[in-house]
């Protein structure tokens, strides 16, 4: 036998174990093992009502699609209509193109084009646009760090940072504020 033929055969035996050792050693995935990024259910053209602790409604929610994320039974909702109530059966309405719930519903989050409307028939008629907003129901609070536009009758207020209050209706801007006043005699 030459050197050549016991080489090939050496050669040869090294590729079948290593062969064999990366077959063994390969990733299979568990049989019980859930996929990440796949929801495990998901609701097409709903509506849902979430209670609060007392069993009044909180939140309403319309959307043409939201998913539950299995592992932290988070919401992801597409273009979503959010009706925060008020007294009198009024609500405030909040759109947005994409939405976040938290499971037990304590938390909202509202990014792209969000756009927030004051009950109609209220006393003071107002509206609100930004980028993203985060809105805690139980508290009654929306915030965001980004920039707001508020147009009510007569006037319209800009700023950077923004927090309101939904049950008393106050608000405060955090920084760079600007207003424009319009008197009725002007309109």
């Amino acid at each position: 036998m030459s050197w050549r033929t016991t080489l090939g055969l050496i050669l040869l035996l090294a590729a079948i174990v290593s062969g064999w050792s990366a077959w063994k050693n390969r990733d299979i995935p568990e049989a019980n093992r859930v996929v990440v990024d796949r929801s495990d259910y998901v609701m097409r053209d709903f509506e849902m009502i979430a209670l609060n602790g007392e069993g009044q409604e909180a939140v309403a929610v319309r959307a043409p699609e939201m998913a539950r994320n299995p592992h932290d039974q988070t919401f992801t909702i597409t273009t979503p209509l959010f009706l925060l109530p008020e007294e009198e059966g009024r609500s405030w309405e909040l759109r947005s193109k994409t939405g976040w719930l938290s499971a037990k519903g304590e938390e909202l989050r509202l990014k792209g084009n969000v756009h927030g409307t004051s009950p109609k028939g209220g006393a003071r008629q107002a509206e609100f646009r930004t980028d993203t907003l985060d809105v805690f129901p139980d508290r009654n609070v929306a915030q965001t760090d980004d920039v707001v536009t508020v147009t009510q009758p007569g006037s319209r207020l800009s700023g950077r940072g923004f927090e309101t209050n939904l049950k008393t209706k106050d608000y405060t801007f955090k920084s760079e504020v600007r207003s424009i006043y319009e008197p009725r005699s002007a309109r």
